[in-house]
């Protein structure tokens, strides 16, 4: 653990010390102020059912309804439940899931956007919605993590008013679909009978960032009533944001070696060191230091459209049939603009021209300060329109054809699409820039010297050939079609045999347009510049921006550029081409998977050794046929190649509870595991992309097995009084087969590649390229430890008995081996598993009265790992720990209308990402602070 690890550990530690002091004088007196009794049995979770339908108030009630399901489970559950009908306890689903023990959640513009749980990162869970598997896409920058073509999960496609509960399974059952290594979510939306009573529901907020500096809406409504009897029933809900924000910070992609791309010029000087340790090519050896130092703004805004629908009929007491439907539409633009020094990463005539005057190097050989001539220089706008839609209709009866004998069925199609219609950047260079210096001596954020005036357009140019006009649209899209038909008969009391049949077929299409050359574009005279240019200023606020940086610079205007020179045109130099160009076949893929499983599973209940025992045991076999096609060059030409291949698996499952006491549950779980590699991993084709100086080479891989992972489980947990839980599990997760990428740096010219492929480009065939492949490697084990405290203080005196908390840490380690070759006998690097954070904790403090609800959560996540091993000689790539505070206050001013007011990300904590095992600086941003305040009226 590191010493910001740590650090922050401690603030989480300290931010619920007040509460738990109080909780450990009083708990061991908790369980006889109150009623020991246990809560209600809820029914058993069934296959087509994430959780028990239970409408509840209050947020302490909700706490307490979720417990009610961990606790009846036989597995190892967690839920979270709704308030009250559209009333998510969280503005993003992401932010609830992360209170959970084990789980912890990646952001995106201060959003929730993936969770890994247990360790194991979003590719290995998997999400039903209503039962079913899903998958939504959303794109980024790529500092957040760019476009999703996996298998995760983005939660920031909807509003978390859509929804009721979440269940997070975190081991395995017959019953519940293949597929999730770290654990199995369920969303479920609201439905008419969940509460058989008329309602309609408005709530209205204004929301404001203060970095962005801007207000928008955030308004709901849902209505629910039952006919007949209540044998039929309609809901329909509908949620809308339109929100603005701003990302700014530091991004220096990455440090690299000193001999890299042709080493700098022979005139360099560095006090203490020689011309040859300088230009190093060793990287264990090396002087290290940053490639494209800059600075970077994003300005955001987006609009988020949500419609939930449910159709409830019940024709009989034995017989219900439901037919829900979910959309979302996620539309949004992004700005950007950038100063970056481009030419220390630049080979030819870039670096190599690049003479160092002066210069610090630290302990670790990172050239952390240096004064430098000749460095080219760039200014580039980049504007984005990202769409994402989603559509989910599910359709699902159950009867019961005698009080033992059940059968139930389910068929739904599920449709995400992701558009990136307008994806372009332009930029202005300035070569062999003199006086130019960094400084990351005193601050994590550099001090960059320019020893110009960047705001004026003299200072800068636009050179056909150099400069770069870079049209990218882009599009991917996921389909599910799942079916599935089970019942259970139940022999006796203790006894019942499941049994059924599922299928899914999932459908994957990428593909991207590019011009057949980014850097032919016009050369611009100064004047001509000047007219399709704009100063960039404010950036920086809030920041801690060292004294000495611009605040201000000047940067295309994207909007006077098309317009003057038509570069939407899709006509001469600005055609965007398809499969005719290397770049856009490196983004076509299709992916086309069919899984058919069978399960038989027996749930038993019996008593031995005087205690009462509960649980299931089964057997899961599923067959996989995978097509897959991408581009790819075969004999030297350029082909369509599509790849099919199938695989069988069987999965055995085993989950047992005992009932210590009234109050004390213990838990075994033991399961074979597998999940399947990710989606833009199985493509046969390759990618070639130049990108300003980078260069890269990645190609997928369709023979790839799944992860596979044996499991075991082991709980004890203690309900003292309702509502209240303290709990200890301990997991083992044996990796056998493990997806791994591997990664290497090679000359173009030893691809075997021809050379048409970077035909057009700024690159030469004796560059280096990061060329990177999926793998099978061996693994390796992963165990961990996770603590749930959850105590209502209603047995306090006075006031105090409104207070109650919900603390959790988990801790995980794991060793995994990654490949630097496939050759037999190369060596390996042993490291954490990539996603995987140490230790994660979350505190949440509330108290709640019949009027009052204030409530305040701590959220840690440990640094962990994204790309092991690294580029440019660096060990690995990681993100540091991260420690985000949230608050929330709601006050009744009537029985039916309350007033909220929220806070999120109140620390304004940054995203700060780094490269090797010396934590180099690689992207420290920050998106500001969100508050809300609203109103919500139930009729």
């Amino acid at each position: 653990m590191t010493s910001r690890d740590t650090s922050n550990l401690r603030t989480i530690l300290r931010c619920g010390a007040s509460s738990l002091a109080v909780s450990l004088a009083v708990a061991a007196g908790a369980a006889h102020a109150q009623d020991a009794a246990p809560p209600a049995l809820s029914q058993a979770i069934e296959p087509d059912n994430a959780v028990e339908e239970v409408v509840v108030t209050g947020f302490r009630a909700s706490l307490a309804s979720a417990i009610n399901v961990k606790r009846n489970a036989s597995g190892v559950v967690d839920a979270i439940k709704a308030e009250d009908i559209a009333q998510f306890p969280d503005l993003n689903l992401a932010e609830s899931l992360q209170r959970i023990p084990g789980v912890a959640i990646s952001r995106i513009n201060g959003e929730g956007r993936q969770i890994s749980v247990r360790g194991l990162g979003s590719e290995y869970t998997r999400v039903r919605i209503n039962g079913m598997e899903a998958i939504t896409t959303t794109g980024g920058t790529a500092n957040s993590g760019g476009t999703n073509r996996g298998r995760g999960f983005d939660f920031n496609i909807f509003a978390s008013d859509l929804f009721n509960s979440i269940a997070v399974r975190k081991t395995a059952s017959a019953d519940v679909e293949e597929g999730s290594l770290g654990a199995t979510v369920d969303l479920n939306t609201a439905r008419p009978f969940d509460s058989g009573k008329p309602q309609l529901v408005l709530s209205a907020q204004a929301s404001y960032n203060d970095l962005a500096r801007k207000a928008g809406p955030r308004l709901s409504a849902l209505a629910s009533r039952t006919w007949r009897d209540g044998t039929i029933g309609a809901l329909v809900s509908v949620a809308y944001e339109d929100r603005r924000l701003l990302e700014e910070g530091a991004n220096i992609t990455r440090w690299t070696y000193g001999g890299s791309n042709g080493g700098f010029n022979a005139a360099s000087t560095l006090p203490g060191y020689t011309l040859a340790q300088i230009n190093d090519t060793n990287p264990a050896t090396a002087i290290y230091h940053p490639r494209i130092p800059a600075y970077v703004s994003y300005d955001i805004e987006s609009k988020r459209l949500g419609a939930s629908g449910s159709l409830q009929w019940k024709p009989t007491d034995n017989t219900t049939v439901s037919l829900d439907a979910l959309y979302s539409y996620l539309a949004g633009t992004r700005k950007e603009a950038q100063l970056q020094a481009i030419g220390l990463s630049r080979s030819g005539t870039g670096k190599p021209q690049t003479i160092i005057r002066d210069g610090v190097v630290d302990a670790n050989h990172n050239l952390v300060y240096a004064r430098l001539d000749n460095v080219d220089l760039r200014t580039q706008s980049a504007y984005d329109e990202l769409n994402t839609e989603f559509k989910q209709f599910t359709l699902s009866a159950e009867h019961r054809f005698t009080d033992r004998f059940k059968v139930g069925a389910l068929a739904g199609y599920a449709d995400s699409t992701f558009t990136q219609p307008v994806s372009t950047i332009i930029t202005f260079d300035r070569a062999n820039s003199q006086g130019y210096s960094y400084d990351f001596r005193d601050h994590r954020l550099p001090t960059i010297g320019l020893g110009f005036d960047p705001t004026n357009p003299v200072n800068w140019n636009a050179v056909n050939g150099t400069s770069e006009v870079r049209l990218r649209p882009q599009f991917v899209e996921n389909q599910f079609t799942n079916g599935k038909l089970f019942g259970a008969y139940e022999f006796n009391d203790h006894l019942t045999l499941k049994a059924g049949i599922d299928f899914r077929k999932f459908e994957y299409d990428s593909y991207g347009q590019y011009r057949t050359s980014e850097t032919v574009s016009q050369t611009l005279t100064p004047a001509q510049l000047a007219a399709v240019s704009k100063v960039y200023s404010g950036f920086g606020r809030n920041l801690g921006l060292p004294d000495g940086n611009a605040t201000a610079w000047l940067v295309p205007d994207i909007d006077a550029y098309a317009k003057a020179y038509g570069i939407y045109s899709n006509t001469g130099i600005y055609a965007l081409t398809n499969t005719n160009n290397s770049s856009a076949r490196g983004q076509y893929g299709t992916v086309e998977e069919k899984d058919a499983g069978v399960y038989a599973e027996a749930e038993f209940k019996f008593d031995a050794f005087g205690l009462p025992f509960r649980g299931d045991a089964g057997v899961r076999q599923v067959n996989t046929q995978q097509e897959s096609g991408g581009y790819a060059v075969v004999n030297g030409a350029v082909q369509l190649v599509n790849v099919r291949r199938d695989y069988n698996m069987t999965l055995p499952s085993f989950n047992l509870a005992a009932d210590l006491t009234d109050t004390v549950v213990a838990r075994i779980s033991a399961a074979k595991t597998i999940s399947r590699p990710g989606i833009g991993s199985l493509t046969p084709g390759g990618d070639v992309s130049v990108q300003g100086a980078n260069r890269t080479f990645s190609t997928g891989n369709p023979d790839l097995d799944p992860t596979q992972s044996k499991n075991l489980d082991l709980s004890l947990e203690w309900y003292p009084s309702q509502g209240a839980i303290l709990a200890v599990g301990v997991f083992y997760k044996k990796i056998d087969t493990f997806v791994a990428t591997l990664r290497t740096q090679v000359p173009y010219n030893t691809l075997g590649l021809p050379d048409s492929l970077i035909a057009g480009t700024s690159a030469s065939s004796t560059d280096i390229f990061d060329v990177t492949q999926p793998v099978n490697s061996n693994g390796g084990s992963l165990k961990g430890i996770e603590l749930n405290w959850q105590q209502p203080l209603t047995f306090l005196p006075g006031a105090w008995r409104h207070l109650g908390y919900i603390v959790n840490f988990t801790h995980v380690s794991s060793d995994i081996t990654y490949l630097t070759s496939t050759t037999p006998g190369a060596p390996t690097v042993n490291a954490p598993l990539v996603g995987l954070s140490k230790n994660a904790a979350n505190a949440t403090l509330y108290y709640e009265t019949d009027r009052w609800s204030v409530r305040g959560s701590v959220a840690y996540r440990g640094g962990y790992l994204t790309q092991v091993p690294g580029n440019d000689g660096n060990a690995y790539h990681g993100t540091n720990s991260t420690v985000n505070v949230d608050a929330q206050a709601s006050f009744n001013v009537r029985p039916n209308l309350k007033l909220s007011i929220e806070g999120v990300n109140l620390t304004d904590e940054f995203n700060d990402q780094y490269v090797g095992d010396s934590n180099r600086l690689n992207v420290y941003t920050h998106s500001g602070r969100t508050f809300f305040v609203g109103l919500r009226y139930n009729f």
